[in-house]
């Protein structure tokens, strides 16, 4: 090797290099931009968020109400807000976004807005709102109906005059904010559960589905068995459809349990009242996870009671089993669609004159949300002397506690206008929609009577 190529005397060997450590002086620390919180983080949702808007365009509330920020500052403008600065409070403006989740289908980049909605007003709630104001007290009734209803199906017929009573509705309006505009819903003289112990309970519908399997010529012990959450209407106030989708299951040859269980906590969510909605929630869980161990796949035959359980629990709630619950929690459609040929058994299906031949089919938000907003069309398509028909995309407006609210009433009508005039237009003069604060709407707006897709089952399916 030449002495060109050879090395510099000075330059330092292999093993004497040493990296240098940084300057950074004795005073240093990094900036916290995001400080270490108990709370959930959420910065992964709201770094998606590049401000698209779409979320704004799709809400049905900003649509009606000009004075409404809307999804993208409810949520990822809230946050950023908290983040950075201390003194920063949850806007008011908050109470008036109604949970109907709209804008979660809408974001192209899978902001989990409404889960941000949920804790910015479970925040603002538990600390910004005056307990002793009516509004608090108002929103706390409405949001536990479960409390209202069981003491109302004590004395139903006293309920149902009492509560409809023209002058203490407007009594309520006066005194709570509760708005006379609305009939109140009649209770059930017998609520589901009392008619589901007079028919046997677990026991019965055991010995039912294995007679049933028997006649189909399906095997006897088959492991086909669904634990129903029937929620709080299918239990005070519609036992027919709950009645109903315990026929259709078991006709399926489903063993049916009914486990103890609460509110799914949908109207304490849209409320901010989220320590409500962990009560209740740790119970629903518990009794459905145990039950899920042995075989069991969770049925709700209200979309909002299935998207409370496989959506909301697991994104507010760390309880334990709430992950395994939610990956076996199913609306009660979907799940036939799934497990059995509903399709060809209803193609197969004669339908009598008990229910119209045309319905106006409303899809609820929340079946939006979970992917279930065409099922009943394409289903009921099929169905001989039965025509459905699709009244459109667009929000009902009461999205459950909201539409009752004196002071949110007109702008529940304004966003149901559209559903209105469509139902109006198709040939039916019956709805049908799974969801029921979305069936009292279109019975408020169009005066038609509402069935359920279970009931429409029953009538086609079941001897």
């Amino acid at each position: 090797m030449s002495d060109a190529d050879s090395p510099p005397t000075d330059a330092p060997s292999d093993d004497s290099f040493e990296p240098v450590e940084p300057n950074t002086g004795e005073e240093f620390e990094p900036v916290d931009v995001f400080p270490d919180s108990e709370d959930f983080d959420l910065r992964p949702g709201a770094d998606s968020c590049y401000k698209c808007s779409t979320c704004d365009t799709n809400c049905p509330v900003a649509e009606v109400d000009d004075e409404f920020p809307g999804p993208k500052f409810q949520g990822p403008e809230q946050w950023r807000l908290k983040q950075t600065d201390d003194d920063h409070t949850v806007d008011d403006s908050i109470m008036d976004c109604s949970n109907c989740m709209r804008c979660d289908n809408a974001c192209p980049s899978g902001v989990p807005l409404s889960q941000m909605h949920n804790t910015a007003r479970g925040e603002y709630v538990s600390q910004e709102m005056s307990k002793t104001s009516v509004e608090y007290w108002r929103n706390r009734i409405l949001s536990n109906y479960r409390t209202s209803a069981w003491l109302a199906s004590k004395l139903p017929r006293v309920a149902n005059f009492a509560m409809n009573f023209g002058p203490a509705r407007w009594l309520m309006e006066k005194t709570m904010g509760v708005t006379k505009e609305r009939e109140f819903p009649e209770f059930a003289r017998q609520t589901f559960r009392e008619w589901w112990a007079s028919e046997g309970g677990a026991a019965g519908s055991r010995e039912r589905a294995r007679e049933r399997r028997e006649r189909r010529g399906d095997p006897v012990d088959a492991d086909k068995k669904i634990a129903y959450f029937h929620g709080c209407y299918s239990n005070y106030n519609t036992p027919e459809v709950a009645k109903a989708l315990v026929r259709v299951y078991e006709h399926f040859g489903y063993e049916i349990v009914v486990p103890d269980q609460k509110c799914s906590g949908t109207p304490m969510f849209a409320n901010g009242m989220l320590a409500d909605a962990r009560r209740h929630a740790e119970v629903n869980i518990s009794s459905m996870a145990d039950l899920i161990e042995e075989g069991y796949d969770a049925i709700a035959s209200c979309t909002s009671c299935s998207m409370a359980l496989r959506q909301e629990y697991p994104e507010l709630f760390d309880i334990e089993g709430v992950d395994d619950v939610a990956a076996h929690t199913f609306e009660s459609v979907e799940y036939l669609r799934i497990h059995e040929d509903l399709k060809g058994a209803v193609q197969a299906a004669e339908i009598d004159d008990d229910l119209a031949e045309e319905f106006a089919y409303h899809a609820p938000c929340h079946a939006r949300n979970q992917g279930l907003d065409r099922q009943a069309v394409e289903l009921f398509g099929d169905l001989d002397g039965v025509g459905i028909e699709d009244v459109g995309d667009s929000c009902s407006g009461i999205s459950g506690t909201y539409g009752w609210k004196a002071e949110k009433y007109e702008k529940s009508m304004q966003i149901g206008e559209e559903m209105f005039e469509h139902m109006e237009a198709a040939d039916g003069e019956v709805g049908m929609t799974e969801c029921p604060t979305c069936a009292m709407q279109m019975e408020h707006g169009t005066g038609y009577e509402i069935r359920h897709p279970m009931e429409l089952l029953e009538a086609a399916l079941v001897d």
